[in-house]
């Protein structure tokens, strides 16, 4: 009885490694993608730069005179271009998280090749 457990509990986990790196390269990537996709989306409705954009010309504190509505747009524009930016950088961090994601295994495998194969130049 214990032999026929051990040998499917062996029998599991190497039909589990096997099956890995398709999954890594299947499901894993859709489920990265979206987890990708969701944290930005969450960055963008913290800075939220669209918000500022569509109430550009719209005076901040009901000050309708021209000092105020030149002072708004340009408060506005600075912080539209400023959270823009930061929209950017956040999509670029998110971009190469996903990379790292998708290169993990490769870097694995050629760093267990190189420390099998010392002699062969990778």
């Amino acid at each position: 009885m214990l032999y026929l457990i051990l040998q499917r509990l062996f029998f599991e986990a190497l039909l589990d490694a096997l099956y890995f790196p398709f999954w890594w390269y299947t499901g894993g990537v859709k489920h990265a993608m979206f987890w990708c996709a969701d944290m930005f989306q969450v960055g963008n409705k913290n800075l939220s730069p669209g918000l500022w954009l569509k109430n550009i010309f719209v005076p901040m504190f009901g000050q309708y005179d021209i000092q105020g509505r030149i002072i708004s747009f340009l408060m506005r524009f600075f912080q539209v271009l400023g959270r823009g930016f930061a929209l950017l950088i956040w999509l670029i961090f998110c971009l190469a998280l996903f990379i790292v994601w998708l290169a993990i295994p490769a870097v694995i495998v050629w760093g267990l090749v190189g420390s099998f194969l010392p002699a062969a130049k990778i």
